[in-house]
This record gives C-alpha cells, structure tokens and sequence, in this order.
C-alpha cells in the first residue's frame, strides 16, 4: 500500500475522529511526539551507539517507533493547519538553495 504524505494526514485525521474520538491538544501532542522521539532514540542508541540492549528493549521495533513519531508529527500538522506535503516541497526547496554546495564543500564529509 503506497500512501502520500497527504492522503497519510487525511488517513491519520479520520482515525483520530471515529476511533480517536478528538485530537489530544497541541501541547499534550507535543509531549507526545517527545516521548516517541525518545524512544526511536533509545533503540538507535543501543543498536547503532555503545550502548547494550536491556532485555526489555529486545521486543522494540525501531520501525513502529519511526511509526509513532510519524503518525503524532502528523496529528500536529493537522491540528496546527500545516499540510506537510506543501511543507517538504518548500523544505527541499530551500535545502537546494541553501545548500547547493555546502556540503560538496565539507572537508570533514570527504
């Protein structure tokens, strides 16, 4: 099943009205989206960083997590008016711009 950006927000904003039942608020998303940032980061950290794995850590999934912070970004987008498709566009744009010859210039990326 390939899904846009788009429809994925259109999809994320009709579950959260039938089954979620309403948005939490911004700032309770807010807190949300941290939390799922922490736990990708503590699955990166022990998989990819020094850090060993706990046992209770064994069962996560680092693609759910991704999930999560994907899924609570977009609940904030849509809460907040932000069409994230339009967004990236704009993003990438800039990066472009900005960014042209950065990073082709980086000694430390050679």
């Amino acid at each position: 099943m390939d899904v846009t950006i788009r429809q994925a927000q259109q999809q994320v904003d009709e579950w959260i009205k039938t089954v979620g039942v309403r948005y939490f608020n911004e700032l309770t998303n807010l807190g949300i989206l941290m939390e799922e940032v922490g736990e990708l980061s503590r699955i990166m950290v022990r998989k990819y960083g020094e850090q060993s794995f706990k046992e209770s850590d064994k069962q996560k999934d680092m693609a759910d997590e991704m999930a999560d912070v994907l899924w609570v970004l977009m609940c904030l987008a849509n809460q907040t008016g932000v069409d994230l498709t339009e967004a990236l566009e704009k993003n990438f744009e800039k990066k472009n711009i900005r960014d042209s010859n950065r990073h082709k210039d980086n000694e430390k990326l050679k």
